[in-house]
């Protein structure tokens, strides 16, 4: 790392202790933007034309904007700051639904404003889970970790709830979703601008830009002393994180769709909701399996990818019956072990990483995370030459491969991790 870059930042003033709750409202805004989308593949099928393949490339579109967001945006603000980052993030939430409200009979409009969605939400989530983390002051590193999932899923939650039944019943249903997370994403960077600095702009670097790189790509890397247990456990786990979103409510509402006729919108508005709702309700029950700050036990890693694999079961069974209340069960089990490995992953995560670190390894974990939700789009491309029930039980069988090393990463990596200070 650059040695103008190791300075240490003067303090900055103690935060007010509600001064996390407006980041908070910011990764809220970003992840309503962010999530109101998926339901809406059916209305973009029926209504704009588009085929199954095309509607879940536009989530693939979203994925890769996220990687810029969440392995870039986190380093640069370790640097320059968390509040010019996040307001930039929020910024580019609002002109992602100003795209797409606009888009809507245009691909590659869809295309461009998923893809700027990407950036905002990726942004902040590495950058926000960071600063509400340092803003929770006299927290501990679980309470802020809740925090951050809570905000973010509840975003995803009503983002997609509202979306859907604006589309489903409401006026201009291509139009009209986007228009009120516009309105609400409009004020998110004014109010930024009141929230303290944690992390005030390090000197700037004297050294060439291939040096400025390797010091941002320095903070992407795992400590030394976590390695192990982030290969053995975070990694075999994360994926599945928004994977078993992918399957929850972009697979199944689509593989059901027939059975519910011209309530499909309603239909996959709700199971994105269950699902993300059974998330949240679950954070309690991931506290607890994840034990005491501090605590290793690897209960709640383990419990989270047995859940994924129930889940992953019934998509596979449903695949076959074609049910909508099946897809509703799978989407509570997927929900479970959704809600469980995303708290249970931020606490790992916050507990490896250090003051100078942690919004980058945030993203990285993030962007593991993410990677699951392109699950849609591989089982979309590959529909052409096998069927829906012979790709999901291969899902299923990878489900239970990651517990089985999920399992045994616990047992081989049981010793504490040091957390760095």
């Amino acid at each position: 790392m650059l040695e103008t870059q190791q300075a240490v930042p003067s303090p900055a003033a103690a935060p007010r202790s509600d001064s996390w709750r407006i980041v908070a409202a910011a990764m809220f805004a970003c992840g309503w933007g962010g999530n109101q989308f998926t339901p809406l593949l059916l209305m973009y099928r029926r209504l704009g034309g588009y085929s199954a393949l095309s509607v879940d490339a536009f989530l693939g579109a979203y994925v890769v904007g996220l990687v810029p967001g969440l392995l870039l945006a986190g380093p640069v603000s370790d640097r320059r700051g968390r509040r010019p980052v996040l307001v930039a993030g929020a910024v580019a939430s609002a002109v992602a639904s100003l795209v797409l409200c606009f888009g809507g009979q245009s691909a590659w409009a869809i295309y461009a404003g998923r893809l700027i969605t990407g950036v905002a939400v990726g942004t902040a989530m590495s950058v926000g889970s960071s600063w509400v983390k340092e803003l929770s002051t006299g927290a501990d590193g679980g309470l802020a970790a809740r925090r951050a999932a809570l905000c973010q899923t509840a975003g995803f939650a009503l983002g997609a709830g509202v979306a859907g039944a604006l589309a489903q019943w409401g006026p201009w249903p291509m139009v009209t979703p986007y228009v009120v997370h516009l309105l609400l994403a409009v004020v998110i960077p004014v109010l930024l601008l009141r929230v303290p600095e944690t992390r005030p702009p390090l000197p700037r670097a004297t050294g060439s830009a291939r040096d400025l790189l390797a010091a941002l790509v320095s903070d992407l890397r795992v400590p030394a002393p976590a390695r192990r247990r982030f290969r053995l456990v975070i990694l075999p786990m994360a994926p599945w994180v928004f994977g078993s979103a992918g399957l929850a409510y972009a697979v199944m509402p689509q593989l059901v769709g027939f059975r519910v006729g011209h309530w499909g919108l309603a239909y996959a508005t709700g199971l994105t909701v269950l699902t993300l709702g059974v998330g949240v309700a679950v954070q309690p029950v991931a506290k607890r399996l994840h034990g005491e700050e501090g605590a290793r036990t690897g209960r709640a890693p383990v419990a989270a990818m047995a859940v994924m694999l129930l889940g992953a079961v019934l998509c596979a069974a449903n695949a076959l019956l074609l049910s909508p209340w099946l897809a509703a069960a799978a989407a509570v089990a997927l929900g479970a072990g959704y809600g469980i490995a995303m708290v249970s992953g931020l606490q790992e995560i916050q507990r490896m990483a250090g003051a100078d670190d942690l919004a980058g390894l945030t993203g990285v974990y993030y962007a593991l995370a993410y990677s699951g939700f392109l699950l849609p789009t591989v089982l979309a491309t590959l529909a052409g030459w096998l069927s829906y029930p012979v790709m999901l039980t291969v899902v299923a069988v990878v489900a239970l491969i990651c517990l089985g090393l999920v399992v045994n990463g616990v047992r081989v990596a049981a010793a504490a991790v040091p957390a760095r200070r």
